[in-house]
């Protein structure tokens, strides 16, 4: 490989590369007939584990998602390469100062990784606080996605890629949930 081609996976990509590879990607699977949505894969593993055999909602031909679970596993891989690989070690996020100043406010540390470390780390996650937030949107994240009919991905970029209007619903729902969250809730636990 050339130190371009090398240099242009590192970086962070522009945002019509990234979307022009999204569009595509939904097209060649509107094309085949399947719909995208990451949380249909819950569905499947518990319908292998042999859920099906206590409640009807896991009665189904898994064999149909197979391509869904190899879409799982590569996307586990795939951020396990690019994490270890593909990235520029101790590299800061990008956030911008306003970012920052509104996290200072709530005692959290500007985050050196995708997530604050008041809620991801493993000294936090293992406090009663921290155990609790977690569970409890760990919850609110798996009700949300069944009741909801999929989860953020599927919606936001199957749903609305296909016209669907509850798609659009539920991402209108989803971003009014997350300005809630972050204007309202969070302050009041952190």
């Amino acid at each position: 490989m050339t130190n371009s081609l090398i240099d242009f996976i590192m970086k962070p990509w522009p945002w019509w590369f990234s979307g022009t590879m999204i569009a595509v990607v939904m097209f060649i699977i509107t094309f085949f007939g399947k719909s995208f949505g990451f949380s249909s894969n819950l569905r499947t593993i518990c319908t292998l584990a042999g859920a099906g055999k206590k409640v009807k909602f896991f009665d189904f031909d898994w064999k149909t998602q197979s391509w869904n679970l190899l879409f799982l596993v590569g996307t586990f891989i795939g951020g396990f390469v690019a994490k270890n690989f593909l990235s520029y070690q101790e590299e800061p996020v990008a956030i911008s100062e306003k970012t920052i100043e509104r996290l200072e406010q709530i005692n959290f540390a500007p985050p050196a990784g995708m997530q604050p470390a008041e809620l991801v780390d493993w000294t936090n996650v293992v406090t009663l606080k921290g155990f609790l937030i977690l569970s409890i949107a760990g919850l609110l994240i798996g009700f949300g996605s069944r009741y909801a009919g999929g989860c953020t991905s599927g919606h936001a970029i199957s749903g609305l890629s296909n016209l669907q209007v509850p798609s659009l619903v539920a991402v209108i729902g989803f971003f009014i949930g997350g300005i809630l969250m972050s204007h309202f809730i969070l302050p009041l636990l952190f």
